[in-house]
């Protein structure tokens, strides 16, 4: 797949973008999870290793194909990896999946009810190998926990400056900035955000356009205007802590929002399972995921 068919894919494919990029901090989570506890591991190598397993798993089943599966993001050291010898985004081109790489390194400390990213002082460097290695896209994460305008603004602006210099570097950028479900100002937040976002994209110079990665809003149909804004080449929604069901549920009222989940997706994998056992529960996690993105519910 060439730069043009992977955007093609995007902007109109049937399905949505798995979420494989777990990075250090939540990759014991994540492999407890998967039936891997912090014992089965002596260094951090070890547990990257692991992950990487679990990830190369799910990238080679027979379920993970671009037929509903349209993309895919990798964190920074999967994106590094390989899979039998070749190259991971290699392999998920040629099962027609578009590659993407989380480039945040974690959140600031909230200040403003809000969580910025920390600072990426080799982010040029890592936009220039991702590109060599075909990756079309980037995600970067902040966190939005309360409805406070002027932290809102100041998360907005960073997503952005950040987007700006991925769009420089050849690459098409995800702006994720997160609300957090739990928040009990979310339904505000959602809106400040909003309206924030619109500003932004408003002021955008030039003609390229980025994706944008939003809780699924506490009204369905709140971020219609974003999905409808020639800028945004898609939206995407991130299950947030649902589980499955209530995520693809809450998904399926939004009217062009697919999903890009990581937990909802991989909840019911397991390490002990045969690769018949874990082939069949993938596929039904992906149909079920698939079904949300593509089959809308009027509300």
């Amino acid at each position: 797949m060439d730069h043009a068919r992977m955007k093609a894919q995007i902007e109109s494919g049937h399905g949505f973008i798995a979420a494989l990029d777990q990075s250090g901090g939540s990759t014991p989570k994540a492999l407890k999870g998967y039936g891997i506890d912090e014992g089965a591991w002596s260094s951090e190598e070890e547990m990257f290793g692991l992950i990487h397993q679990m990830r190369a798993r799910i990238i080679t089943s027979p379920a993970f194909t671009g037929d509903k599966v349209i993309g895919a993001i990798l964190f920074e050291r999967t994106m590094d990896g390989d899979i039998d010898g070749r190259p991971v985004p290699d392999v998920l081109r040629e099962r027609h999946v578009v590659p993407f790489v989380k480039i945040d390194k974690g959140l600031e400390a909230e200040a403003n009810g809000v969580q910025l990213m920390k600072p990426m002082p080799d982010l040029d460097a890592l936009l220039a190998r991702a590109k060599d290695l075909g990756v079309f896209g980037t995600k970067e994460r902040s966190v939005v926990n309360l409805a406070n305008r002027e932290g809102i603004a100041v998360v907005v602006r960073q997503q952005f400056e950040v987007g700006a210099q991925v769009l420089a570097a050849g690459l098409v950028p995800i702006l994720e900035p997160e609300v957090n479900i739990k928040s009990p100002e979310r339904a505000e937040a959602d809106r400040i955000l909003l309206e924030e976002l619109l500003a932004g994209l408003d002021s955008m110079p030039g003609s390229e356009r980025v994706m944008l990665k939003l809780s699924i809003p506490a009204e369905a149909g709140l971020f219609d205007p974003l999905v409808e804004h020639p800028r945004v080449l898609r939206v995407v929604a991130l299950s947030g802590g649902y589980a499955r069901e209530e995520a693809c549920r809450e998904l399926a009222r939004n009217r062009g929002m697919i999903a890009s989940f990581s937990r909802a997706l991989l909840e019911e994998l397991r390490h002990q399972m045969s690769d018949e056992e874990f082939d069949r529960t993938l596929s039904r996690a992906i149909d079920d995921i698939y079904g949300a993105s593509t089959q809308k519910v009027l509300t």
